[in-house]
């Protein structure tokens, strides 16, 4: 009997650095005149019960969406992992699905989807049939200990992690695309081409 999808918060990962995109805040760079992040606002918001975003700058830009802002409890820019301590630390829910904010077109299953494939592990990433995503990820809070643990050795990488905590590989067939990040200017403007073409 498939487990019944219980409540579930979603967290937008903007609290990065940017670097590709010559320091600007990647969630805020501008498409067709409204910030990157309402994109995956737009797309993450039906398919979770709570919204949260994670940021370390530009905050009161961020909460003007009208979504509660979040910032690393776990503080230095330690990347995607210290975003998801956050998410974890400040859900209401048990259970968090972590999406980044230069995912414009991230599928609309993405939720669904990492909850039927994770089947009894505590945390699911996305697989395109190629490559991994383990930005967009479903995961326990009882994880969080875990993770803070991992953070103060120095770890980063966050396929690492995924490993050591069995997470479960989903694949998304034929969805690849809607994986695209957009990591500098030049992919933005592309992007923008491409929806102006109704692509």
């Amino acid at each position: 009997m498939m487990e019944m999808q219980p409540n579930i918060t979603g967290v937008i990962l903007a609290g990065g650095r940017s670097s590709r995109m010559g320091g600007h805040d990647k969630g805020l760079i501008s498409l067709h005149d409204n910030p990157l992040f309402q994109y995956v606002i737009d797309r993450l918001k039906p398919q979770v019960n709570y919204l949260l975003i994670n940021a370390n700058r530009h905050q009161d830009i961020y909460q003007e969406s009208g979504i509660p802002v979040i910032s690393d409890i776990i503080t230095g820019f330690l990347g995607p992992l210290a975003g998801m301590h956050a998410g974890l630390s400040y859900s209401a829910t048990e259970w968090v699905v972590f999406a980044p904010c230069d995912v414009p077109a991230l599928p609309g299953n993405l939720v669904s989807q990492l909850w039927q494939g994770k089947r009894q592990a505590l945390a699911a990433y996305a697989h395109d049939g190629e490559r991994a995503h383990p930005t967009f990820a479903l995961m326990h809070i009882s994880l969080k200990a875990r993770l803070a643990e991992y953070l103060a050795n120095g770890d980063r990488k966050l396929m690492i992690f995924m490993e050591s905590i069995n997470a479960q590989p989903v694949i998304f067939n034929e969805q690849s695309d809607q994986f695209s990040n957009l990591n500098t200017p030049a992919d933005c403007h592309l992007w923008e081409q491409s929806q102006g073409r109704g692509l």
